[in-house]
């Protein structure tokens, strides 16, 4: 796997992925940015919701849950000081679809945790304090897990 990230501007990137897609990533105006794109530790987050997302959805997909939508929100905290590195981060899934079982989301969120999302146990083994929650909508009302 490769990537390239080639400075523009002020703290202006632009990042390319080995398989050809582009992202800009930016700073804050503070700190020499225009604010024309996400930070890079933000970056790191989203691919993670992105990655444990993956997951869950094609584990959910294999045992045919009827899954309308999925959405990880992603929160986490920094170290107080340099490097300011993620000490915590939880991801709540909120897995939408008529007829979902908890026991299927919770096995699906569970093993993406412990088996295949590669960057949260990758940032789990680096020292992260990773959890995870999920709720079930199915129109009527939510199931927490």
């Amino acid at each position: 796997m490769k990537a390239s990230v080639k400075w523009t501007d002020g703290r202006q990137f632009v990042a390319e992925s080995g398989s050809g897609h582009s992202v800009v990533i930016d700073g804050p105006p503070d700190h020499g940015g225009r604010d024309t794109g996400p930070r890079p530790m933000e970056m790191l987050l989203m691919g993670l919701g992105a990655c444990t997302s993956f997951d869950v959805l094609e584990i959910l997909e294999k045992s045919r849950a009827p899954v309308s939508d999925c959405v990880a929100e992603v929160e986490a905290e920094r170290a107080d000081s340099v490097p300011s590195v993620f000490t915590r981060i939880h991801v709540h899934f909120t897995v939408s679809g008529n007829g979902l079982k908890e026991k299927q989301v919770a096995r699906a969120v569970e093993l993406s945790a412990d088996k295949y999302c590669s960057a949260s146990i990758m940032l789990g083994k680096g020292g992260v304090e990773i959890s995870h929650s999920f709720s079930i909508d199915e129109g009527q009302g939510n199931v927490e897990g």
